[in-house]
């Protein structure tokens, strides 16, 4: 039997989509999702998460004129890691300061 229970990375997703997230599920030539990718762009910060697996997980928020968000020249806070460090840690993130780090 299925349980209906969300998952802990699951909630956590669901909290960012309740912050304003927008996600995409970019696929590969053969249709395969390759990526779970969260943005929410806010005042004069872009925060992006790339979920690649639940042990493979990047957050970032970069400044707003950032010409190529997943791969950007300025960062103004990263971290890495597995997805429930990286989702606690970019949930934690101060929405009116951009973050340093």
């Amino acid at each position: 039997m299925c349980s209906t229970e969300a998952t802990p990375v699951e909630t956590r997703l669901m909290d960012l989509i309740h912050r304003g997230y927008r996600f995409i599920h970019p696929r590969d030539d053969g249709g395969d999702l390759v990526a779970v990718v969260g943005v929410r762009p806010h005042g004069t910060v872009i925060d992006v998460i790339r979920l690649d697996a639940e042990d493979d997980a990047t957050a970032l928020r970069v400044p707003a004129d950032e010409d190529d968000i997943l791969t950007p020249e300025k960062t103004l806070w990263h971290c890495h890691g597995t997805a429930h460090h990286v989702l606690d840690e970019l949930l934690a993130l101060p929405d009116g300061v951009p973050a340093r780090g």
